[in-house]
C-alpha cells in the first residue's frame, strides 16, 4: 500500500505541473506577469517601475494584490483545519481549481487582452487562487515540495548531492519538482499556442482529479490504520 507522505508528493508534484501551466498563461499570454512565481513578480515590477523593456506596472501589482488575498483567506483555512491534513488540502484544492475554472470560463467567454480588463482580471483569479495554495503547502510543509518556487529545491539538490560531498537524500524528490514545473511550463506554452483556455481548464481539472484521488485514498489509509490498530 503507498503511504500517506508518497500520497502526499505526489499531489504536490501534481501542483507543481500545474505551476508551469498557470505562469505559462499569465506570463507568455497576459502581458509578462507571474501569479505564481511572485519571486520573479517582485522583479518584474521592478523592472517595470524602471520603464525597462516595456514591463507593465499594474497587472503585477494586480497579482500581488490578489496573492496576498489568497493567502490571507488560506491562512484562514489553516488555522480552522489544520489538525486535518487531508480535509484541509482538499478544501483548499477545490478553491483553487473553481478559481481557475472561473478563469478558464471567462477566458472563453471574452476575448482576453493583456493589460486591459480582461486580462487583469484573469490574473486577479490566477494569482488569488495561487495565494491560497500557498498558504496550504506552506502549513503542510513538506520539504522541496513549495510547488511555486525552486530555488531552495535546487539549492538543497546541489549543496546535499554526492557530488559535494553530501548524502543526496531528498534528490529524487528535488528533481521530481524540478522536471514537474518544467514540463509543465512546456505543456502551457504549447497548449497558449491553441487557445488561453486549454491550460487553464487543464489546470483547473488537474487540481480536481488530485483532490477526488487524494481525499479518498486518506481516508481509506487512515481507516485502515485505525484498524490496524484496533487488532
Amino acid at each position: 500500500m503507498v503511504g500517506a507522505p508518497d500520497r502526499l508528493t505526489r499531489a504536490l508534484l501534481v501542483l507543481t505541473f500545474t505551476t508551469g501551466l498557470v505562469d505559462a498563461v499569465s506570463y507568455l499570454g497576459l502581458g509578462h506577469v507571474f501569479t505564481a512565481n511572485m519571486t520573479g513578480n517582485i522583479v518584474l515590477l521592478g523592472f517595470g517601475i524602471a520603464g525597462s523593456g516595456g514591463l507593465p506596472v499594474l497587472a503585477p501589482l494586480i497579482s500581488l494584490g490578489a496573492f496576498l488575498a489568497g493567502a490571507g483567506c488560506g491562512g484562514v483555512l489553516a488555522a480552522k483545519l489544520a489538525e486535518r491534513r487531508p480535509i484541509h488540502l482538499a478544501s483548499a484544492l477545490a478553491v483553487e481549481s473553481s478559481l481557475i475554472a472561473a478563469a478558464a470560463v471567462l477566458a472563453a467567454a471574452t476575448h482576453v487582452h493583456a493589460n486591459a480588463l480582461s486580462g487583469d482580471a484573469l490574473v486577479a483569479l490566477l494569482a488569488l487562487g495561487m495565494g491560497v495554495r500557498n498558504a496550504t503547502v506552506r502549513r503542510i510543509a513538506v520539504p522541496d515540495l513549495t510547488t511555486t518556487v525552486l530555488t531552495m529545491t535546487l539549492t538543497g539538490l546541489a549543496a546535499d548531492s554526492a557530488l559535494f560531498g553530501g548524502d543526496g537524500k531528498g534528490s529524487a524528490r528535488r528533481i521530481a519538482a524540478v522536471l514537474a514545473m518544467l514540463v509543465g511550463a512546456l505543456a502551457g506554452a504549447l497548449m497558449l499556442q491553441v487557445s488561453v483556455v486549454l491550460p487553464l481548464a487543464a489546470a483547473s481539472a488537474l487540481a480536481l482529479l488530485t483532490l477526488s484521488l487524494y481525499l479518498p485514498a486518506e481516508r481509506r489509509g487512515a481507516s485502515s490504520a485505525e484498524g490496524a490498530s484496533a487488532r
